[in-house]
């Protein structure tokens, strides 16, 4: 398979998916961009900042093999996963813009799996089954999937989906970017600024620094961050909150004794506001 990552913003790879995608990929990066656009794909991806990113969790080979390189030929990037807790921890890992789940998966039953995923992601899912039938398609909805399609289907048909459920979530949110004082943040493009200069931030900096900004001059405590950002919703580590943010007061050219957007709150929490108000 041809993989032209220059062609598109396809972000970095990460270790733990990397492992899954190689056989698909033939490359150590978990998402899959192949073939030359042609016109109307030129013209579907000029008018978006970056790739959507699909996760493929699929437990039979053939089939995983053959979508990654239908979606992937569309403009999708796309990584794949063949058990049901590597998709899992796929989801947590990448942070994709939507999830084609095959329900019949060897170790977990795929409605437990997407309950699991709604715990730690709004990722929008669309189900492959194979069960056609009203009640079944009821449940599927109920357990927090955004759509379904039934087996055997077209590849034209799961594309149509997962454009119209992309289309339904961007209407849903169309905030991307959130500025605050000389910080711009923006969630398409991962891409956070500071006065117009570019921030070098981790994957987790940038994810702090976000939903830090989404709540302005709102305290948001260490349990409420290692539950959003860590996906720790049982307790962790505060030393984990204290490390990031101790990294991106660095990057933001302040630290905790002089503070410009990162205050923190002794005993309560962590808020960000901009340079110039009055409590900072």
């Amino acid at each position: 398979m041809a993989n032209h990552l220059g062609r598109y913003r396809v972000p970095p790879p990460h270790s733990r998916l990397a492992g899954v995608a190689a056989e698909l990929n033939g490359s150590q990066s978990p998402w899959a961009v192949c073939g030359t656009p042609g016109v109307g794909q030129a013209a579907r991806l000029s008018s978006v900042t970056v790739v959507p990113r699909l996760l493929l969790i699929e437990d039979d080979a053939a089939i995983r093999s053959s979508l990654t390189r239908s979606l992937s030929e569309r403009g999708h990037a796309v990584a794949s996963a063949p058990t049901a807790m590597a998709g899992l921890q796929a989801v947590v890992d990448t942070a994709p813009d939507l999830v084609v789940l095959d329900l019949g998966l060897p170790d977990l039953d795929g409605g437990k799996l997407i309950q699991m995923v709604r715990a730690v992601s709004k990722v929008p899912i669309i189900v492959a089954t194979a069960r056609d039938d009203q009640a079944e398609m009821v449940r599927i909805l109920d357990w927090g999937a955004d759509d379904y399609v039934v087996k055997p289907f077209a590849s034209d048909h799961l594309e149509a989906r997962i454009r119209a459920v992309l289309r339904r979530m961007a209407s849903e949110d169309p905030a991307q970017a959130v500025m605050v004082g000389g910080l711009r943040i923006d969630q398409r493009t991962r891409e956070a600024t500071l006065d117009g200069a570019k921030l070098e931030l981790t994957r987790k900096e940038f994810d702090l620094l976000f939903f830090l900004a989404e709540h302005e001059g709102e305290v948001v405590s260490k349990r409420v961050l290692l539950a959003e950002i860590w996906q720790q919703a049982y307790g962790g580590a505060d030393k984990t909150v204290d490390v990031h943010l101790s990294w991106l007061r660095r990057k933001l050219g302040e630290s905790a004794a002089a503070p410009r957007y990162l205050l923190s709150v002794r005993g309560v929490g962590v808020k960000l506001v901009g340079p110039t108000d009055p409590e900072s």
